[in-house]
């Protein structure tokens, strides 16, 4: 029995709309990841980019347990000395909820070239309204 090697013109991708809205931040990102990254097709293949687009709607409404919500804390250097700036999981609420949920998943992926292409495959809104009506995405509920 033969391996089944998928090329790149028989790839079918999918638009996937998920509503944050309740949902806990982990399970939500790893799902995402997981669809991002193909690994619920039968075909999957680890070294391509075969994954489906996601949209996340409702991105402020994400839940966190324990307390995480005020310990929890998002780092970036400048590159210049003492350049750290570290926010924790309010403020960034508060500013930017998008980052939340996308540094979730960003995680989640590999972290190399093909990770930052899925990444381009996510796209995180803060409210119900996304420009990608256009593209049909169905629901999927988690």
């Amino acid at each position: 029995m033969e391996t089944k090697s998928i090329r790149v013109n028989e790839i079918i991708r999918n638009w996937y709309i998920i509503d944050a809205d309740g949902q806990i931040l982990g399970r939500l990102a790893s799902e995402v990841a997981q669809i991002i990254r193909g690994k619920k097709k039968p075909f999957f293949t680890p070294h391509m980019d075969m994954g489906d687009f996601v949209v996340v709607i409702n991105a402020e409404k994400v839940k966190v347990t324990g307390n995480k919500e005020k310990d929890k804390t998002y780092f970036r250097h400048s590159g210049y000395p003492g350049g750290v700036t570290q926010i924790n999981l309010r403020k960034v609420r508060q500013s930017f909820p998008e980052r939340i949920i996308t540094n979730a998943v960003k995680g989640m992926l590999p972290h190399n070239r093909l990770g930052r292409k899925l990444l381009t495959h996510l796209k995180v809104y803060s409210g119900e309204v996304h420009p990608h009506a256009a593209q049909q995405p169905q629901t999927i509920t988690i």
